[in-house]
């Protein structure tokens, strides 16, 4: 995080002023604030492949997917954040982008498994929201959209699913929305209406 930024929200955790205070939050909302989508990928099988093969086979398999996640989010107009332990965050200017590349991620996944050794394939689940979030410096983003991408992808998905929210999900044309199944996912006492999107 910046210094400009954390000198503002340092000045905001002080002022006791709420006119000051909705000051300081509609500044840092004006230089920081954007709206899109969000794309939280985590790998599925941490504790099962590092207990069963080790640490460095499992970070091997963390790199696969970092180079296999850029150029396909990239391809979709979409942007990493950053890569974070076994995860991916990234950001696309609208829903059906974020759609597109976590369909096409997912399918190059399963098809570049075949090309290698079976203990070193590769899973990944896939979480999508949108809406508005502080993004600073195209390194980091905090927001609810995050939040609930990241608890979509990293705590809710399974292995191989791509599920995005019921409300971002109605920001796409029907006629352009991929196949889906609805559930609803309890999450640290959060409940999030989700689509689980078919992959062919």
């Amino acid at each position: 995080m910046n210094a400009e930024i954390q000198e503002l929200l340092i000045s905001f955790s002080h002022e006791s002023d709420p006119a000051k205070r909705r000051e300081i939050d509609a500044r840092i909302w004006s230089q920081y604030g954007v709206e899109m989508a969000v794309l939280v990928i985590d790998m599925s099988r941490f504790s099962t492949m590092t207990q069963r093969y080790g640490i460095v086979h499992f970070l091997s398999t963390v790199i696969r997917m970092r180079l296999t996640a850029r150029p396909v989010i990239e391809k979709f107009q979409g942007k990493v954040v950053k890569f974070e332990a076994d995860n991916c965050f990234a950001i696309f200017p609208d829903v059906a982008s974020a759609i597109a590349a976590s369909v096409a991620l997912v399918q190059t996944v399963n098809t570049g498994n075949q090309a290698v050794a079976e203990d070193s394939g590769i899973s990944v689940s896939c979480g999508i929201d949108y809406g508005r979030f502080l993004l600073v410096e195209g390194k980091e983003f905090y927001g609810s959209a995050v939040n609930i991408a990241s608890k979509l992808g990293e705590d809710a998905a399974r292995s191989g699913e791509i599920l995005v929210t019921a409300q971002a999900m109605a920001l796409v044309d029907e006629k352009a929305r991929p196949r889906y199944e609805t559930r609803s996912v309890e999450i640290s006492g959060i409940t999030i209406n989700a689509c689980s999107i078919s992959i062919d």
